[in-house]
């Protein structure tokens, strides 16, 4: 088999200097000449919007009014990322990349890492209150991640103004319990070797601190849940948190992707009742029970029939080691009851229409009536 091996650093360059001479000079396509489309968007709103390669970057900082009003705003994601960014600062110190916390508009909120003053390029983006969104400094990850809504990484001349060469750079968004986006976290290095590697760790990090938003917001019981072929206790885990009645206060997008009923940024309310075919009592009841030999995991079915690992905990407890993987007989309700729940709701949602509700099921008619005791239209 053929290798194929990364092009070298000079390579890299020469393939960002002929794109950059296809799109921004040229008036052409990438036509492959970059493997990330995205790039290519982000240099066409930039020439969109009227602004040109060659022109000055002004790194602009917000006002002080603006700057007390973002920092007021933003106080609650500036606490949960610190402890985050501290150590990350410290895992990158040799590397001579940083570390910048933004909010959803680009404005950077907080930094760390070793960050050199004395350079005017590391220090114009450093400052808490400068605008690097991509209105304000052009293609950076900061404003690809905030505009993709995905990870990225940016090396040297892949930024759209030539006064930004210098720098390489790894974006990840961050994503509130809401499901909106929050901000972005930043990895950036000036003059510095390409690691496009850091664009994992970033996304890594982006995840801690979007568990740590969840775990900071008010809440009475928090369940970590993952599919039932995996254990629980890690940064993959999906993060509910519940008021005492049940409703939904907070989801990581671990959990709104194994459970659909949570859509990301939903306005409405949604009540536990909506994600799991069980009384949501009983989680409580969970968490309540393991308060003194420690918290033990439960199975719980979703309305779609799957099934998954929860560990329900209340406000301030926390799981034993060794103890996250450990299972007990759940208190969900028996496979037949599940199943009748989910016709229930089926002919619920289809209006009383039992041939609607079937079809949506792959069941038959005969089978909805003889769940429901023969009590549906």
């Amino acid at each position: 088999m053929l290798t194929v091996l990364p092009p070298s650093h000079d390579q890299r360059l020469q393939q960002i200097a002929h794109a950059r001479q296809a799109v921004l000079q040229d008036g052409k396509g990438l036509s492959g000449l970059l493997a990330e489309p995205w790039i290519e968007r982000s240099w066409q709103r930039c020439l969109a919007s009227g602004k040109t390669p060659d022109q000055a970057v002004g790194f602009d900082v917000l006002s002080p009014q603006a700057l007390r009003r973002t920092e007021e705003a933003n106080h609650v994601l500036v606490q949960a990322a610190r402890p985050v960014l501290e150590k990350l600062g410290a895992a990158i110190a040799s590397t001579r990349y940083f570390a910048i916390l933004t909010n959803a508009q680009g404005v950077v909120v907080d930094v760390n890492g070793a960050i050199d003053r004395r350079d005017r390029r590391t220090d114009l983006i450093t400052r808490i209150g400068v605008d690097l969104s991509e209105d304000s400094v052009g293609t950076t990850a900061i404003g690809a991640a905030l505009t993709e809504l995905q990870p990225v990484w940016l090396h040297r001349g892949e930024h759209f103004f030539n006064a930004n060469s210098a720098y390489s750079c790894a974006g990840a968004p961050l994503f509130g319990p809401d499901g909106q986006c929050a901000g972005m976290l930043d990895l950036t290095g000036v003059d510095t070797v390409e690691r496009p590697e850091l664009k994992h760790l970033v996304v890594q990090s982006a995840r801690n601190i979007e568990n740590a938003l969840i775990q900071s917001r008010p809440h009475d019981l928090l369940i970590r849940l993952n599919w039932t072929s995996q254990s629980l206790g890690d940064d993959m885990d999906g993060l509910i948190g519940l008021d005492p009645d049940g409703w939904v206060t907070g989801a990581n997008p671990a959990a709104r992707q194994m459970v659909a009923a949570l859509q990301a940024g939903s306005p409405a309310a949604v009540h536990c009742s909506e994600l799991f075919a069980m009384p949501y009592e009983m989680l409580f009841d969970a968490a309540k029970s393991g308060t003194l030999g420690g918290p033990q995991a439960i199975d719980v079915p979703l309305w779609s029939g799957l099934r998954l690992h929860a560990l329900p905990l209340l406000r301030g407890q926390a799981a034993a080691p060794g103890r996250l993987g450990s299972r007990v007989a759940a208190p969900a309700l028996p496979l037949k009851d599940v199943e009748t729940a989910l016709i229930r709701k089926a002919v619920s949602e289809a209006k009383g229409n039992v041939m609607k509700a079937a079809r949506a099921l792959g069941i038959s008619r005969a089978t909805v009536y003889r769940r429901l005791g023969g009590k549906a239209k």
